[in-house]
């Protein structure tokens, strides 16, 4: 998982939004709860934004140069499927840096 240290170099901030309370966001809650502090200590400076707001869908977003942003809905996956969402996002950042 070592493109997990690479959020700083690929991307300029990540965003999760979920509801508090919703079943449909249980799995990005506990995503969330199990990985921040590992995702925060490889990259210390890199914003990662955690939105909460009562009845909005689970969503990922990722902001790239030039204002380019991406978004990944995250209702109904699981906290493998969530972290493979990540992965893609941090892939297509540098892809779009080429």
């Amino acid at each position: 998982m070592a493109w997990r240290g690479h959020l700083s170099r690929n991307l300029k901030e990540i965003r999760f939004l979920f509801c508090q309370t919703s079943p449909a966001s249980s799995q990005t809650r506990e995503f969330v709860q199990r990985n921040y502090k590992d995702l925060k200590t490889l990259n210390p400076k890199f914003p990662i934004l955690i939105r909460e707001c009562n009845g909005v869908q689970p969503q990922l977003w990722a902001r790239y140069d030039m204002g380019v942003e991406r978004g990944i809905p995250l209702e109904g996956l699981t906290e493998a499927q969530i972290n493979k969402a990540l992965q893609d996002l941090v892939q297509l950042g540098a892809s779009l840096k080429a």
